[in-house]
């Protein structure tokens, strides 16, 4: 279920996106309520972001856990988020919340697997499932930001690729449905 290498590039932009946005926000949000709703919890998902590779490179289980955590409190920022400042604030938060919505079900899907808990086949069923769910009610909730959808499709994509070669019909029919679906999705709520 990871997606193929390449698809990992997108964190260059992420964090270039970031970097910029929270460099606007200090010199021109620094005291706007709209941008203070979503900093702490923006920073810790950052701060624990910091230190999840060092944590991978020793213990899985925990890296685990430490990306969930990094999602929900990348959740909270999206969701607490202002309306305006698309270019600087809504646009990277995002692909930031919607590339680690990918990315967490990713690192459940390999531990489950990788520790024997379930198969390799079901993890990738279900956690590709989990995402679209999870992807599906934060559009949902913030249908403003159609860049949130824009991450989740480049995951399935990456995920898709990753599946052509040995042929994995479940998982490439279940990444065209939640790619069908979430653009569907994200155009409708842009929408309205």
């Amino acid at each position: 279920m990871q997606p193929a290498g390449y698809a990992f590039s997108i964190w260059g932009l992420i964090y270039i996106w970031l970097l910029a946005g929270a460099l606007f926000g200090l010199l021109n949000r620094h005291d706007d309520p709209a941008w203070d709703t979503m900093r702490w919890p923006y920073i810790a998902s950052l701060v624990i972001g910091a230190a999840w590779i060092p944590v991978a490179n020793i213990n899985p289980a925990w890296a685990t856990v430490l990306i969930w955590i990094m999602w929900a409190t990348a959740a909270l920022a999206f969701l607490r988020m202002g309306h305006r400042d698309r270019i600087w604030l809504r646009a990277p938060i995002a692909l930031y919340t919607g590339w680690l919505t990918a990315a967490s079900c990713v690192a459940l899907g390999l531990f489950l697997a990788g520790y024997g808990y379930i198969s390799e086949q079901t993890a990738a069923l279900a956690m590709i499932a989990l995402a679209l769910v999870l992807a599906a009610i934060l559009l949902t909730l913030r249908p403003d930001t159609p860049e949130y959808a824009v991450a989740v499709v480049w995951a399935l994509i990456g995920i898709g690729v990753a599946n052509v070669d040995p042929v994995n019909w479940p998982v490439l029919a279940l990444c065209a449905a939640g790619l069908v679906a979430l653009s569907v999705l994200a155009l409708r709520t842009s929408r309205a």
